[in-house]
This record gives structure tokens, sequence and C-alpha cells, in this order.
């Protein structure tokens, strides 16, 4: 068990390595072309409903601020970084560390895309894979483009964890 666990380790530099990549990127993006980099603050707003028994609203944006929520959403953004690193090494081997290869990495960032589309758009009021956003297609493409980034971060992270390691 306790190998296991050391095995899974590097899912943490991983998932936070991958999650900077995209984060970068989304600046880079708002500041080429922009588009408003993501707001964390409401999805630490949605995420903070929660317990409150509310999970979807019709506007998170129209939905009751809640103290600390940029440090929530900036928090889960992070630790769903890792979530989906540690989903990496679950379906493709802790060994996969050592000898990081793309298309893997890139497997995970394109289904991490499942999230935004089924849970987080849904839940904050933009509908099922954001059908209730105004340019539905450009929201879809921006976040398939967004977790494909993420999947090229994971591959990157990987590359540096496996060389830190030796």
């Amino acid at each position: 068990m306790r190998e296991a666990i050391i095995a899974l380790l590097p899912a943490l530099p991983i998932g936070i390595g991958a999650t900077i990549v995209m984060d970068l990127f989304g600046r880079f993006r708002s500041k080429l072309l922009g588009q408003p980099f993501a707001d964390y603050g409401l999805v630490g707003r949605w995420l903070a409903h929660m317990p409150r028994g509310v999970f979807v609203h019709r506007s998170i944006g129209k939905a009751s601020p809640v103290k600390g929520e940029m440090g929530i959403g900036w928090s889960a953004h992070y630790l769903i970084g890792m979530v989906f690193a540690l989903v990496l090494l679950l379906l493709f081997g802790a060994g996969w560390t050592q000898h990081p290869t793309l298309l893997p990495a890139l497997i995970v960032g394109a289904g991490s895309v499942a999230a935004p589309f089924l849970l987080m758009q849904p839940g904050m009021g933009q509908g099922l894979a954001a059908r209730l956003s105004p340019k539905p297609w450009a929201a879809r493409a921006r976040s398939l483009v967004t977790h494909l980034v993420f999947g090229l971060g994971l591959y990157a992270a990987g590359r540096a964890t496996a060389l830190a390691v030796q």
C-alpha cells in the first residue's frame, strides 16, 4: 500500500505544473485575443453554495457572493488539476512518470473537458456543454483547446518531474 501511495505522489507536482501551463495559456489568450480569463471566483461561489443545497444556478454571476470565493475557486482549480494527474497515473500506470509520453497526457487532457461540459457549465447556468451561452460552439472550442493545453502541461510537467528525480 505504501509503495502505491509513493508511486502516485508525482501526481501532485504534475497536476500543479499542468494547471500552471493551462493558466499561462489562458493569460496569453486573454492578452492576445482579448478573451476573458477564467473567473475562478465564480467557481468558488458555485462550490460554496453546494453545502447550502444549491447545486445549479440560473446565472452564477447573479448568485449571492460568498466570503472567500476567490480562494475557494483557485484552490479547487489546482486540486482538480492534481486529481486529473492522478487519473493519468491510474489509467496509464505510475511508471508513466519515469518515461512520460504525449498521447496519454493528451487523452486525459481531452477527457478532462467532460468536467466543465457535464458539471461546471450546467451548474453555473450555462447548460450542458455551454448550450445556453451566447456562443455555445465558441465556448466549447475554448474549453477543448484549454483542456488540450492542460494535456500538454501534463506531459511537460511529467517530463520535468522525471528529470528532477533522476
